[in-house]
């Protein structure tokens, strides 16, 4: 075996090791594909379901909101009139 075999059984190597990592990393790549268009699908699927579970005329609770209920007998300071002064 000569130099110029043994060089060329390195490039094979190197070129074999390449290929092999261009195919790990496109199946890395097609599986966080599905795993994104997996998780898009399962959001979907919540929000859609909360939309059909509001009732006439109410908003949908987005993810981590809890929905409100207006309480008739609460009075906000600032939405009281100031009392008028008599001397």
């Amino acid at each position: 075996m000569n130099v110029d075999d043994v060089v060329a059984e390195k490039i094979a190597a190197a070129r074999a090791r390449t290929e092999a990592a261009k195919r790990r990393r496109a199946a890395l790549t097609a599986a966080r594909q599905r795993g994104l268009a997996a998780r898009h699908a399962q959001k979907l699927g919540r929000l859609r379901g909360a939309e059909d579970h509001a009732g006439v005329g109410e908003q949908p609770t987005t993810v981590g909101q809890s929905p409100t209920v207006a309480d008739p007998n609460r009075v906000d300071i600032a939405t009281v009139a100031p009392e008028k002064e008599t001397n």
